[in-house]
């Protein structure tokens, strides 16, 4: 497979300083290396700038930086078109903010192609508020909602030439829900399976299922893996972190199982904060995860020590 890395340092989403420094992380962690070893081709498209962010206000008084991830947003989805025309883009965040513009971008891309696009969002959160639900202000919290289309963003970001059809989303891991986005997430009806779905379930039977759903319908699968998915005690470099989180094999069985169905044709890679990490941690762990996606198997895994 050609992949294609872009890295995108936005870390306007939230008030925490450190994201933009992912996308570096994770190339000194080793991922195009980890890539290039499994035969696949890549190619590094360098890092999106955003342009000159316009005057834009909104009612809610909380709201931060919304000119800026407004402009980010723009830019991030342009690149995330153009990346998706021939290859798979592997989207190195920057916090979650940046998937209003990958989501807005595929999107984009799957209605050319005439195909439905169906997005995986591997979490604590679901990032389900609109501009006007939000309490905190923190932007990286909208751009699920945002890109499958809930009311209230016309006007303040970019309109969407594709919205993503929230019932072909599967938000997994997930255990922080504000009171408005249990409702919103309920009325638009994305599959959520918080973390008591996955201990009395499992993994794997929640996953198969939607692998089920994308390949009946001949869709695309974008996978939007947050660093806060996985369990803090394995994943420290994060400023959101949310105890109880996926263990470190749950993990990579969730890669392993999308890498067996050859579904996946985007990946977004997010809210790592190399300031909070312990000794390169979690950017190692990511790249353990993407090269599970892409095609590594349980005997290939490399012996670490920390």
């Amino acid at each position: 497979m050609h992949c294609k890395i872009l890295g995108i340092p936005l870390q306007d989403g939230s008030r925490r300083m450190g994201c933009e420094m992912g996308p570096s992380a994770l190339r000194t962690a080793g991922l195009m290396a980890a890539l290039r070893e499994l035969g696949h081709e890549v190619t590094d498209l360098g890092a999106v700038q955003p342009g000159a962010p316009r005057a834009v206000r909104h009612a809610n008084p909380a709201i931060h930086a919304l000119p800026e991830i407004a402009a980010w947003t723009t830019a991030i989805m342009d690149a995330a078109y153009a990346a998706s025309a021939d290859g798979m883009p592997i989207f190195m965040g920057g916090d979650h903010a940046i998937s209003a513009g990958t989501l807005a971008g595929l999107a984009r891309r799957a209605k050319a192609l005439a195909r439905p696009l169906f997005v995986l969002w591997l979490d604590a959160h679901p990032d389900f508020h609109t501009l006007d639900s939000t309490m905190t202000g923190n932007l990286h919290g909208i751009p699920l909602a945002y890109a499958s289309g809930q009311p209230g963003f016309s006007g303040h970001f970019p309109d969407l030439e594709a919205a993503i059809d929230p019932g072909r989303v599967c938000a997994l891991g997930i255990r922080s829900v504000d009171q408005p986005e249990r409702e919103a997430l309920r009325n638009a009806g994305v599959t959520v399976h918080d973390m008591r779905a996955i201990d009395e379930h499992g993994m794997a039977p929640l996953l198969r299922a939607f692998i089920e759903r994308v390949v009946s319908a001949n869709g695309l699968l974008h996978v939007s893996l947050d660093v806060d998915f996985l369990d803090p005690s394995i994943a420290p470099a994060v400023g959101t972190t949310v105890p109880g989180g996926a263990t470190l094999r749950e993990a990579h069985l969730v890669m392993e199982m999308l890498s067996d169905s050859g579904l996946v044709t985007s990946l977004d890679l997010v809210e790592l904060n190399p300031f909070l990490d312990e000794r390169g941690r979690t950017a190692t762990l990511l790249v353990d995860l993407t090269a599970s996606l892409m095609g590594r198997r349980i005997m290939d895994r490399p012996t670490r020590s920390y």
